[in-house]
């Protein structure tokens, strides 16, 4: 196995996902895979005024309290290279605030209070010098470049926030900022890579990585709600949101071949529960699902499918769920997006009913072995591994005396 191209470093962590959040983070597995070979410190968010007054009953709030009050040490070792920093400081919530130089004034403190608490946390664990890896925070790690002084500051984009309002209000005009004065943009998607690239032309393309762990153990018995259910099976796993699944499109294709089988197992918002897709009697909606039960069900379809709206939440989104897929080696027919755009070689990309019906017909009829077994080679490639290893070769284009 060849040897990191950075290793024996110091590097920071923050961003928007604290550690013992109760879902799968891609920041956290960015962390385990740098911890391999360089000591990691992730830094959780601060606790902030909102937050401590609306959720101060919240266990995983009273835990930070008892950091802010000196009665927990908010230093916890992970493994013998990575250690986890809940900070020893509370932070205003200025979102609200409608005036941007009142914001930036505010934020300003916050970044200072934020970045004197890692001092602290560096300082016991001997970082010296280190690297600053910022995960998609845009306000609370926008001036601690400044204030920090890394040995190279790395921004990681890996959703287009500006989608969501309450990143928009502010986000606008402080992401763009914030790319232009990190020395490295890194992205998980090419279409968020061209985004970064437009303010920095240290921005690079890195991939995704996946744990594929549970998608390549042998397989268990095909699930009772899944069985019976009449063949050709076309699928899909996971949120079924009306935000980024086209109800329409299902709608169509359900209705135009009834003869093949709809289904979608995850938790429903209420734009599907409310949907015609209920009264159709070939959609059969299988609910939610422990995660080690999916293989099964995806053992079942016969093409499973990502149907995404094009909107400005999913545009730039990378389809973790289109690797799981191809990991079993299925044929997957998706809306054709630029972040999908390093799957066409191995999917079947397109837009609207019509021809989403025509690519799962064609689908259907090609399916091989050969063809199977070239998805999971593709697929499983996409490794965290693989992912830091391009995020090492993005701070080495600029910092090559880090290698």
């Amino acid at each position: 196995m060849p040897q990191p191209l950075i290793q024996n470093k110091n590097i920071v962590i923050v961003g928007l996902q604290p550690w013992d959040t109760g879902i799968g983070s891609n920041c956290k597995n960015i962390a385990e895979e740098m911890s391999k070979h360089n000591k990691v410190l992730y830094v959780n968010s601060p606790l902030d005024t909102k937050t401590m007054m609306q959720q101060k009953e919240d266990p995983k709030v009273q835990m930070r309290l008892e950091v802010l009050e000196g009665k927990r040490d908010g230093l916890e070792k992970i493994n013998d290279n990575l250690y986890t920093w809940y900070p020893d400081v509370a932070i205003k919530s200025i979102n609200w605030l409608g005036i941007p130089f009142l914001f930036d004034i505010i934020n300003r403190r916050n970044n200072r209070k934020i970045a004197n608490s890692i001092k602290h946390a560096t300082q016991r664990l001997g970082m010296d010098e280190f690297i600053l890896f910022n995960d998609n925070d845009i306000f609370r790690g926008l001036y601690l470049k400044e204030m920090l002084a890394p040995q190279v500051s790395v921004y990681y984009s890996r959703d287009y926030l500006l989608a969501v309002d309450y990143w928009k209000k502010h986000g606008e005009r402080l992401e763009p900022e914030i790319i232009k004065t990190s020395d490295v943009c890194t992205a998980n998607s090419t279409y968020l890579a061209q985004y970064c690239g437009k303010y920095n032309t240290n921005s690079f393309y890195v991939g995704q990585g996946c744990d594929f762990s549970i998608y390549l153990k042998p397989l268990g018995v095909t699930p009772n709600d899944i069985a019976s259910i009449p063949k050709p099976i076309i699928g899909y796993t996971g949120f079924i949101t009306g935000l980024r699944l086209d109800i329409a499109l299902l709608e169509q294709i359900a209705t135009a071949k009834p003869e093949w089988s709809l289904v979608l197992v995850g938790p429903e918002d209420e734009a599907f529960k409310q949907s015609a897709l209920h009264q159709l009697p070939n959609v059969h909606f299988l609910g939610s699902k422990q995660p080690e039960a999916l293989p099964e069900y995806v053992a079942a379809f016969d093409v499973c499918i990502n149907p995404q709206l094009l909107n400005e939440v999913t545009i730039g989104n990378y389809p973790r769920k289109v690797d799981e897929y191809l990991a079993m080696g299925k044929p997957v027919v998706a809306t054709q997006t630029e972040a999908m755009s390093i799957f066409a070689e191995h999917t079947y990309l397109g837009t609207g009913a019509q021809e989403y019906m025509q690519l799962i017909e064609q689908a259907l009829q090609e399916h091989n072995e050969s063809l199977a077994d070239a998805r999971k080679t593709f697929a499983l490639e996409h490794t965290w591994e693989n992912s830091v290893a391009d995020i090492y070769k993005a701070i080495l284009q600029v910092k090559p005396s880090l290698g």
